[in-house]
């Protein structure tokens, strides 16, 4: 399917709302805010932009950082901890969801990557991938909802059973019915392996963490909590080098001793990884303050970033709780502040 026919397909909630397709092709055009990302913080943002009649404008990306349009939710399958759905739902169609309300109050979509900003001075100027050297378009203000991504093993047998029994998030996806009193596993030695192995003994029948060193990264109090239950056990010096299952699910993984170099099975319906993730912030580091880690920084209680004008939602600014309803939140909260800033210095 071409760009021009995904994205007039993708905006029909209704016939009354079906946006023109010159939309598609549209250059060179002035905005007062444009939102860069589409997943939970992007389109709560722009829900609440549109129906302040501030009329924003969203570039979903083609692919970028990795992702279809709607960010890491399209790679997930059952949604179950978000409020509103008690039978669960895909996230794909969630984010589908998720798209057609942000059209349906009028917000105008790109299924366009921004690949270049000057945040120098306002108006901002942004670039389209492919179009770089073309003459940009603006904003008065931008909300970056650009997200995280899992780092990941890319272990042979990974592409087969990711969300078919590996996962980058126990707090997410622990308690589906495919891992229930089944044996797991938790790759990573930090307090994030730490706390989502703990986490997944709620519903697994014994959780096995790999370290692949003797010793363990987590601060003392998480490893002491992982070392003494009972439902837990660490293999020292092991690293997994090969995901199995049946075709449709995972049932097996291979292993490797770092010491040794002996292979082993471990028998698991559940991977999980847990060693860190990166936040999509390429397009603005040394123009935002970014922490250690690559996130944006904010102030305090807030989504304003380091340059008056520009605003960050979601995981690209959270590294602690990273979860569809937390980014969802703050989306909320960059538009409602965006909103107060664009009254105060571009008055009606």
């Amino acid at each position: 399917m071409s760009l021009l026919s995904r994205f007039t397909l993708a905006v029909r909630p209704s016939n009354q709302h079906v946006l023109p397709r010159l939309l598609a092709v549209q250059r060179n055009m002035h905005s007062k805010v444009v939102i860069i990302g589409s997943g939970p913080a992007g389109h709560t943002a722009a829900l609440y932009l549109s129906r302040a009649t501030l009329e924003p404008v969203m570039f979903e990306g083609q692919y970028a950082n990795g992702f279809a349009p709607g960010g890491q939710l399209t790679t997930t399958t059952d949604v179950e901890n978000y409020p509103g759905f008690p039978e669960g739902i895909m996230g794909g169609e969630m984010m589908d969801k998720f798209r057609e309300q942000s059209v349906r109050f009028g917000t105008k979509i790109y299924t366009e990557t921004v690949s270049k900003v000057d945040l120098s001075m306002r108006p901002f100027k942004f670039w389209r991938e492919n179009y770089e050297d073309k003459v940009p378009d603006t904003a008065d203000a931008l909300i970056i909802a650009t997200g995280a991504a899992a780092k990941r093993l890319n272990l042979p047998g990974e592409d087969i059973y990711w969300q078919k029994g590996i996962s980058a998030c126990a707090v997410c996806d622990g308690a589906l019915p495919i891992f229930r009193n089944k044996p797991l596993a938790v790759v990573g030695g930090g307090d994030s392996a730490a706390e989502e192995a703990t986490f997944l003994t709620k519903f697994g029948s014994h959780v096995y963490v790999l370290v692949r060193r003797d010793k363990l990264r987590a601060s003392k109090v998480m490893a002491n909590r992982l070392l003494s239950n009972p439902n837990i056990t660490v293999l020292w010096n092991t690293i997994a080098i090969e995901c199995k299952g049946d075709g449709s699910v995972l049932n097996l993984l291979i292993t490797k001793d770092t010491k040794t170099g002996e292979i082993k099975d471990l028998p698991v319906n559940g991977l999980f990884y847990a060693i860190g993730h990166v936040p999509a912030t390429d397009l603005v580091k040394e123009q935002l303050k970014l922490d250690s880690d690559g996130y944006i920084i904010t102030e305090p209680d807030s989504t304003c970033t380091s340059v008056e004008g520009v605003f960050a939602a979601g995981d690209v600014k959270d590294k602690k709780y990273r979860q569809a309803v937390t980014s969802a939140g703050t989306g909320c909260m960059a538009a409602l502040e965006c909103e107060r800033w664009l009254s105060e210095h571009f008055p009606e």
